[in-house]
């Protein structure tokens, strides 16, 4: 080949690449990294939410030419939930130009990895669901937010759920409740809670570790046997719920009583029927009935891009959680697009400022086509959570029915919570030396 071929030959590739949308950053748009695992049994649920999250950003390319004219542009790294490749994937995006305006870290230990790196270099940690509940106290912690809601208020509205279903939280009184939760920062941080709610409505709680991966349950579940729960709260990660459904099979323990919260939900999906009666409480909605996911299905597939190998993922409880994360990302660059410079790409600072005047409430999700994807979302300098609200789901083998609506702990027991954020944010910020931010009122 000659040197004009060459030439031509290399005109051409840059010239597809940058008609793919995502592929190359420029300084007038807005770079959002997207971060995910290729190793384990975990890879399938990861990459599904990875593909939400891009193909929600690429739709608002697609449909409104990104927000206010700036398109959004992204990377994949593969941080395999490792928290030094975390730390790898969280460098390389803030070396990136433009840099990265937020992060998505998608695990609770890479989060509690990168907190105080983030914090100095002013980029938002947003964790959907997960991560840091602390956190959610953001006159100490102004540049991390588990956002909707966190593993504490998670843990205290499936209490209020065992109330229900007992006819009373009186009634709950000398019922077995049994953890079954991955020996990791995931699956001990719902421990405190649902401990002090058991001192106070006089259930009977055991915790039961499963050592990571969590893919080896023998002994947890000889315990099991000799332990006969009510009920069985699963609390870990995708695949260590997955092998607890196994488990639970064999041992003849019934689905119907058993709970967990969002990755025991996704393996429960995947088990089918043999997971029937599973009920989860979820923070994002599976489903591909709503608008902003027929949008997807129509500017992005319809058109030839995807990130999903099989279309039919669209809609799942993966899947949808990264269109929620894409929600929050768009949501947060609008806000602080709005108060800073239409038109220009934001920083670390001025999103950070987005995700502190988030107000996704009613009108704003049904304008989104997101209202029956997730629960309304206000945030500010001293809530960094901004919502607390979960639903309760039936798996019935091939599709999830809905047992309440949205509903968040018993205010009383979300006083408690609101206590235990305090005292633990404000026992990291002594031990930091970390001075307690003045908040505006209201």
């Amino acid at each position: 080949m000659n040197v004009s071929r060459l030439l031509l030959a290399a005109a051409a590739a840059v010239l597809a690449l940058a008609h793919r949308p995502g592929a190359l950053a420029a300084p007038d748009e807005q770079f959002v990294p997207v971060n995910f695992t290729s190793d384990g049994p975990s890879a399938r649920v990861s990459a599904a939410t990875a593909a939400g999250l891009i193909d929600y950003l690429r739709m608002l390319n697609e449909r409104d030419g990104g927000v206010h004219g700036v398109r959004f542009t992204w990377d994949r790294c593969d941080n395999r939930y490792d928290s030094s490749r975390s730390i790898e994937c969280y460098e390389r995006a803030k070396a990136r130009t433009p840099a990265a305006a937020l992060v998505h870290p998608l695990s609770t230990a890479a989060t509690y990895s990168l907190v105080e790196r983030a914090s100095a270099d002013r980029v938002p940690l947003v964790s959907v669901g997960y991560g840091r509940a602390d956190a959610a106290a953001g006159r100490l912690f102004p540049y991390v937010f588990p956002l909707v809601t966190t593993q504490w208020d998670q843990a205290a509205a499936l209490v209020r759920y065992l109330g229900l279903r007992a006819g009373g939280m009186d009634k709950l009184r000398g019922r077995r409740v049994v953890l079954l939760y991955s020996d990791t920062a995931d699956g001990k941080d719902v421990i405190p809670v649902l401990s002090e709610l058991a001192a106070k409505y006089g259930y009977a709680l055991a915790t039961l570790a499963v050592a990571p991966p969590g893919t080896v349950q023998d002994e947890p579940w000889l315990k099991m046997r000799q332990l006969r729960p009510d009920w069985l709260i699963v609390w870990g990660s995708q695949a260590m719920s997955a092998t607890a459904f196994e488990n639970a099979q064999r041992a003849g323990f019934p689905r119907e009583r058993m709970l967990g919260g969002g990755a025991a939900g996704a393996a429960a999906e995947a088990g089918g029927a043999a997971t029937q009666g599973f009920v989860a409480a979820l923070y994002t909605m599976p489903g591909d009935d709503p608008e902003a996911i027929r949008d997807i299905r129509r500017l992005v597939y319809g058109r030839g891009y995807g990130e999903l190998a099989d279309p039919a993922e669209l809609g799942s409880l993966a899947y949808n959680r990264g269109v929620v994360l894409g929600i929050v990302t768009a949501e947060a660059i609008r806000v602080a697009q709005e108060h800073f410079h239409t038109g220009k790409p934001v920083n670390g600072q001025q999103a950070q400022w987005g995700l502190e005047h988030l107000n996704l409430g009613a009108a704003r999700l049904e304008a989104l086509g997101a209202s029956r994807l997730m629960p309304p979302v206000e945030t500010s300098c001293a809530d960094h959570e901004g919502s607390g609200y979960v639903r309760f789901m039936r798996w019935d083998g091939g599709g999830w029915r809905a047992l309440t609506d949205w509903m968040a702990p018993l205010a009383e027991d979300r006083s408690v919570v609101q206590r235990m954020y305090a005292e633990s944010a404000g026992a990291y910020a002594k031990g930091k030396g970390i001075e307690q931010r003045n908040c505006p009122a209201g």
